[in-house]
């Protein structure tokens, strides 16, 4: 079955992606990873987050993708020797430096071609190939046919990006952050000015974005499978719990429904309307098609509508008083419905008929972020369950 390869920006992040369906997840550590302003993980949340891994028969990959320059060497070979002793499953890598530290100091560890290296092609594939590179992630430029002709050419195992944000620039290749903030985007410091707005006539009355939409190839599962792809890759380790747990559910039910001979409409129709909402951005197969044209950019400014969909997360169940405790993230109502989805698939509609506080003092509204508050169900949610807004 294809691999459903998960972001995770902390450890709370990664579990909940296993718990919802992911087969792997990958992470970065503290150093030379692409993501410097997520939480990411130290020495000890590696090893911790490989054991969690392994115990439910599924897979850990750590970034070490950045573009090094001199000074980022430093430690580089100690770093690869620590993440070996924590037994990840690979690392993703851009720099062929890494492959040959890893071969020169014997490093046990498998190797993925990250897609900063903006492959695209057969020959290229099987130059990694030729060096001992487990796994190539492709470029997020590369077509549906070129995937295809590569994974026939090569018999490689190939990774896609399955959804989330594009760059810009060529597989995040990109320097305007660099020029614009003075942060560097391929160490790890993308200011993603490729979504500011920017003003061109100096009354300010007409904006201009260069910002691409969304990736999503939710219709195309069935091709993926089919042509060979090994790995569907989800963007996103600056992302919510709530986002994790929304995304990985929807492909989980989808890649399932395939393999299970039930891949049909309504099923389609429904996962990406709750995909649409999740993101918050419009979104396109982008380069998997063909060419990319006008409708996969924004031009003007960006349609892009916030929303307060993610009301909650069960924390536990209260026997006594048959009351689910939840952890509340936005506001919410006596009298409101809402949709409750669990790790395993499931899903409810329940309504916030009364509403209590931890010492069972009833409320009107739940106003507080964070609060734990408790509210009566006929059934016992496992703990990690998600609630939205029904829409």
């Amino acid at each position: 079955m294809i691999e459903l390869l998960s972001p995770a920006g902390d450890l709370e992040k990664l579990k909940i992606a296993y718990l919802y369906g992911a087969d792997a997840c990958y992470i970065g550590g503290q150093n030379y990873s692409l993501r410097a302003n997520a939480n990411n993980f130290s020495l000890e949340e590696i090893k911790e987050a490989a054991e969690f891994a392994h115990k439910l028969g599924k897979k850990l990959y750590v970034t070490v993708n950045i573009v090094f320059h001199n000074e980022d060497l430093v430690g580089l070979k100690e770093y690869l020797k620590e993440l070996e002793k924590c037994q990840i499953d690979a690392l993703i890598v851009s720099d062929p430096l890494v492959i040959d530290i890893v071969n020169e100091e014997k490093v046990n560890l498998n190797i993925h071609i990250s897609t900063q290296n903006s492959t695209t092609n057969k020959e290229s594939v099987k130059y990694w190939q030729n060096h001992g590179v487990e796994r190539v992630v492709l470029a997020r430029e590369t077509t549906k046919s070129q995937i295809e002709e590569i994974i026939k050419e090569t018999n490689a195992d190939i990774e896609v990006f399955l959804h989330g944000a594009m760059c810009t620039c060529y597989s995040g290749r990109c320097v305007l952050s660099n020029y614009f903030t003075n942060r560097d985007s391929n160490r790890g410091g993308c200011a993603q000015v490729c979504r500011f707005i920017f003003d061109l006539d100096k009354e300010r009355k007409t904006k201009y974005s260069i910002a691409t939409k969304d990736l999503n190839l939710s219709n195309h599962i069935p091709e993926l499978i089919d042509v060979g792809v090994k790995s569907l890759k989800i963007e996103g380790r600056m992302r919510s719990s709530y986002y994790v747990a929304t995304v990985i559910s929807c492909y989980r039910k989808l890649i399932d429904a395939y393999y299970n001979n039930v891949f049909e409409e309504n099923l389609l129709k429904n996962t990406n309307k709750i995909l649409a909402r999740v993101a918050n951005r419009e979104s396109t197969a982008q380069y998997f098609k063909g060419n990319v044209d006008e409708k996969d950019q924004y031009y003007n400014e960006r349609q892009e509508v916030s929303n307060q969909d993610f009301l909650g997360v069960v924390k536990g169940y209260d026997k006594e008083n048959k009351m689910t405790i939840i952890e509340q993230r936005n506001y919410f109502k006596q009298g409101d419905k809402a949709i409750i989805f669990t790790p395993q698939g499931k899903e409810d509609e329940i309504e916030f008929s009364h509403i209590y506080d931890e010492n069972l003092n009833e409320l009107e509204c739940a106003r507080h972020p964070r609060e734990i508050i408790k509210i009566k169900t006929k059934t016992n949610y496992p703990e990690n369950s998600m609630i939205r807004v029904k829409f």
